[in-house]
Parts: structure tokens; C-alpha cells; sequence
């Protein structure tokens, strides 16, 4: 039987929203691997609008559901009507949209704190026994979601390749254990059926970056 998977996002484009290689990256995989696939976001205005020519913020307001719509080609529903009991897994891709709509990361970094409906999803999905897959930087979901969990955002060592690694010690400095890996490697939580991958923490090609995020979908649908 086909698995039911929910993908949960968090807007379009790497610095407001979903960064889009690796929902495209992970809705390939789910699609290859036979999967029936559901996404989900909040229905919530953005932290703000990027100028993504320039990296830099811009005037106007988008909301994250309709920001969405755009990566899941207009079929996306609002997080609030996801019942965990349709799906037997969950996905939530990376992106600064993560860090700025899904919670306040990008603004308090080890003071943030998730979304509350994000929150609520997320300890769901655990407290029913069904596994979820975070890359990129969506772990801090669940290293406040679900304390002294294991994950992965790559490597803790910064350096070119690496640019991202100081997040490993703030995810140590909360309680959880991070593992290092490389970008084409996953990493599982058994105990919390949780599986991580690096994705863009890393400065790595495309092929590199969709070829970890398989195995992220492989492991993620074991588990199922």
C-alpha cells in the first residue's frame, strides 16, 4: 500500500520561505518511491518579503499558504486541517522560511521559539508513532518539538563548505545529540523516528544536495 505522506512549507524561495531544490528534491523521491503526497502550510503572513536578487528585504507582505501554492502548483492546504491520522509521515524541507515563518529562529536564535501549530504537528506525528524527516534547517523544529532528540545539520565545524555548522552547537547546547555527516548521508533517530540531512547547510552541488535528500525519503519511508 502506497505511504501518505504530508510535506509541510513554509512559503517560496531559500531566504522567506521553502527553499525550493529541496521540496522539488524530496516531491521527486516521494513521487519515484510511490508515495501519495499532501502538502500543508500555515496560513499566516511572512516575517518578510525578500528581494532574492539582492538577498535583502523588500516592501510588501505575502502570506505562506499562498507563497506555497506556488511550489505545490496551487495544491496546498492550511496546516490547521492536517489530521495526523491520514498520513504515516511527515516532511518539512528547509529554507529561511523555516527560521522565519515555521518559527523565530532567524530572529532569537537559542531563545526562539515554534510556531505553535508547527509545534503541535510535529509532537503529534511522535506521540502517534509515525516518523517525520527534517533537512536543511528544519531540525531546530525538532530540537525544541522534541528535546534530547538526535539530528544532523551537517557538520559542526565551520568552514567554506560548512558556512552553517555553528548551529550544531546550539542544537548540543539545548540537549540534543548532533551527529555529523556528509551531505549525501541522513542520519536516524530511532527513538524519535526522526531522519535529518544537511541539504544547503552545505555548500554543495545540486545533484549532491538531491541525492542526500533521497536518502533522507528512503530511511523516512522504512520507517512508515
Amino acid at each position: 500500500m502506497a505511504k501518505r505522506v504530508a510535506v509541510l512549507l513554509s512559503g517560496c524561495g531559500v531566504y522567506d520561505g521553502t527553499e525550493i531544490h529541496e521540496a522539488s528534491a524530496t516531491l521527486v523521491h516521494l513521487s519515484r518511491a510511490g508515495a501519495k503526497v499532501k502538502m500543508f502550510a500555515p496560513n499566516t503572513e511572512q516575517m518578510h518579503v525578500v528581494n532574492h536578487c539582492e538577498g535583502k528585504p523588500m516592501e510588501g507582505k505575502r502570506n505562506v499558504l499562498q507563497e506555497s501554492a506556488r511550489i505545490a502548483r496551487g495544491d496546498v492546504t492550511d496546516l490547521t486541517k492536517l489530521d495526523v491520522k491520514d498520513f504515516d509521515a511527515l516532511i518539512i524541507p528547509g529554507g529561511f522560511g523555516v527560521a522565519k515563518n515555521l518559527s523565530d529562529w532567524a530572529v532569537k536564535g537559542k531563545d526562539y521559539t515554534v510556531q505553535p501549530q508547527v509545534e503541535k504537528v510535529i509532537k503529534a506525528f511522535r506521540q502517534a508513532g509515525k516518523p517525520l524527516a527534517m533537512c536543511c534547517i528544519s531540525p531546530v523544529l525538532a530540537a525544541k518539538a522534541l528535546p534530547g532528540c538526535e539530528i544532523t545539520v551537517g557538520q559542526d565545524k565551520e568552514c567554506e563548505k560548512w558556512p552553517y555548522a555553528q548551529t550544531a552547537g546550539v542544537m548540543k547546547d539545548m540537549g540534543c545529540t548532533h551527529v555529523n555527516k556528509n551531505v549525501g548521508e541522513a542520519h536516524v533517530d530511532v527513538k524519535n523516528k526522526l531522519v535529518t540531512t544537511s541539504a544547503f547547510m552545505c555548500n554543495a552541488a545540486f545533484h549532491e544536495v538531491f541525492d542526500g535528500i533521497g536518502v533522507m525519503v528512503s530511511e523516512l519511508l522504512k520507517l512508515a
